[in-house]
């Protein structure tokens, strides 16, 4: 494998790693200050958890039968997808991360929207972009701040990482 390959794999890595955890902070942020409450990630394991068994969508997610290990499944697919946007990012903008700039990092961080609006709110019975739920302009509006978090996490982590590279270059 192509040595600059394998380092934009392992950077983009610690760049949705890093991305996650921005997202993460700021979810606990809004909760302890704003008595906001965030994602379980517990009900996202739940989801995949059914997909061995040929159940993709539910009525009500948190009625389904629980699966074993559901949490550790939600956080590890949590922290995978975010790798996978760390991705598009740096295969989009493959000189993004020898100088990270905030438009690409928000480009894809707010984009990535689109897979709890049209993949996972639905499959969950929420319906499409929370349709289903008793204030989903709310939940809309939370979704995409999510989201921002991870865009402006990808962008600081994008910076750690150019400046860690010209550290040890």
């Amino acid at each position: 494998m192509d040595s600059e390959l394998m380092r934009s794999g392992l950077a983009a890595i610690a760049l949705g790693i890093g991305a996650t955890l921005v997202m993460d902070m700021w979810a606990i942020a809004q909760k302890r200050l704003f008595g906001v409450p965030s994602l379980d990630y517990r009900l996202v394991g739940r989801w995949i958890g059914h997909f061995p068994k040929g159940r993709l969508a539910h009525p009500a997610i948190g009625a389904a039968e629980p699966v074993p290990g559901e949490a550790a499944l939600g956080w590890a697919a949590h922290y995978a997808v975010g790798i996978v946007f760390a991705l598009v990012l740096v295969t989009v903008w493959p000189g993004w991360l020898g100088h990270p700039t905030l438009l690409p990092a928000l480009v894809v961080g707010i984009a990535s929207i689109v897979a709890p609006f049209f993949l996972m709110q639905p499959s969950f019975g929420l319906g499409i972009a929370a349709s289903r739920t008793p204030m989903p302009w709310l939940i809309r509006f939370r979704s995409f701040l999510a989201h921002a978090s991870f865009a402006v996490g990808l962008y600081l982590s994008g910076l750690l990482l150019s400046g860690l590279r010209e550290l040890f270059a």
